[in-house]
C-alpha cells in the first residue's frame, strides 16, 4: 500500500505575497519511486473556465521507498487568492510521485495581509 503526505509548517494556511512557505513531503511506497516533486501552484474553481499554473517546482533527487523531505518556496506577488460568484482562485503545494501517479495537496490563501480578495 502506498502513502503520500504533505504538510505546511505550523499548519499555516494564510500567507502574504513574497512570504516564504515551508513544509515537508513524506511518502511510503513498496519500492523507491522514479521521481517525487513538490509544486507550488494556483488554480481556479467555479462556473467559469477552470485554469491552473505551476509556479515553482522542487524535485527530490534519488528518492527512497520511504522518507520525508523538506521544501521551501518564495511566494510571488500575484495572483492573489480571491473568491467570487463565478470563480475563485486558490493556492496549493502539491507533492507528486511517479510512476505511481499519486499526489497530495495542501491548499492555502495568498493575498494582502494573508487574506483572499472578495469580489
Amino acid at each position: 500500500m502506498s502513502q503520500l503526505k504533505i504538510g505546511l509548517r505550523d499548519n499555516q494556511t494564510r500567507f502574504a505575497p513574497g512570504q516564504e512557505i515551508t513544509g515537508a513531503a513524506g511518502w511510503d511506497f513498496p519500492a523507491p519511486p522514479q521521481s517525487v516533486e513538490a509544486r507550488l501552484l494556483w488554480f481556479t474553481r467555479g462556473v467559469a473556465i477552470e485554469d491552473s499554473a505551476v509556479v515553482q517546482t522542487v524535485r527530490f533527487e534519488n528518492p527512497k521507498a520511504a522518507e520525508a523531505r523538506p521544501f521551501a518556496f518564495r511566494l510571488p506577488e500575484m495572483p492573489h487568492s480571491f473568491t467570487g460568484r463565478l470563480a475563485s482562485l486558490f493556492w496549493a503545494v502539491e507533492v507528486v510521485a511517479q510512476p505511481a501517479k499519486e499526489s497530495a495537496r495542501a491548499e492555502f490563501v495568498m493575498g494582502p495581509g494573508g487574506r483572499a480578495i472578495s469580489l
